[in-house]
């Protein structure tokens, strides 16, 4: 088993957006479109540090929905467009907009986890020494 330290440090955006193991590059980061691998099958890193949970979801609604929802109302506001017309335009730009950037960003999230170390945060508690005793 190899450390962190065999491996030269690799962009989270280069390794990320092309699903690729955030510590060598080389292996794969999904088995399916959106879901992880156990492990990468180059350097074995095992990928349960892993956790970008609503991340990528959050990212496309933020900045992919937003141009669907403005062409809609564009849409409607500019032709009245019937249902049938925002079912052929809408839905289809929705879709484009929205689900192919799922996995780059998913990719970059896990990468990112990697390359800064980032985990679970936890609360660090000082100790309190008691007073010393007047010396004399």
């Amino acid at each position: 088993m190899s450390s962190d330290r065999d491996w030269p440090p690799l962009s989270p955006m280069q390794t990320g957006l092309r699903g690729r193991c955030p510590r060598c590059g080389q292996g794969h980061l999904f088995e399916g479109f959106l879901k992880m691998r156990k492990k990468c099958e180059v350097c074995d890193l095992d990928y349960s540090f892993a956790d970008p949970a609503d991340g990528p979801a959050f990212f496309v609604i933020c900045f992919g929905c937003v141009p669907s929802v403005l062409l809609g109302v564009w849409l409607e506001v500019q032709y009245s467009a019937p249902l049938w017309m925002h079912l052929l335009v809408t839905g289809p730009f929705m879709l484009l907009t929205c689900i192919p950037p799922l996995r780059p960003l998913k990719g970059w999230l896990v990468s990112s986890q990697f390359f800064y170390k980032a985990e679970e945060g936890k609360l660090v508690r000082r100790q309190v020494e008691p007073p010393l005793a007047p010396t004399q």
